[in-house]
């Protein structure tokens, strides 16, 4: 019977191995990592757009409120109620 020789490794085929290990895992670990802090900033970007989207709402609603309290109508309304009045005649148009 013939002696089968036992292969070792040499010592830089061992660091080899270890460095490619730990580059792996290293991988795994920095995926996961990245991946969460995605996760994250797309949370807090929903939320930044859900605020903006209810001010946005909110301008627009008083936007309207403006342009009812500021209508012509409105205006001659609150003048006679205190004792104001409305008169063309004093309005001068300057011409170019």
């Amino acid at each position: 019977m013939a002696k089968k020789k036992k292969t070792s490794l040499l010592k830089g085929e061992k660091i080899l191995y270890v460095l490619i290990g730990l580059l792996i895992i290293g991988n795994i670990f920095g995926t996961s990592f990245s991946m969460a802090l995605l996760s994250k900033t797309n949370i807090e970007v929903e939320s930044i757009k859900k605020k903006i989207s209810k001010q946005e709402n909110l301008n627009q609603s008083l936007e309207m409120k403006i342009n009812e309290l500021a209508s012509l109508d409105n205006v001659q309304g609150v003048a006679t109620t205190y004792g104001l009045e409305y008169n063309n005649d004093n309005i001068r148009v300057i011409g170019e």
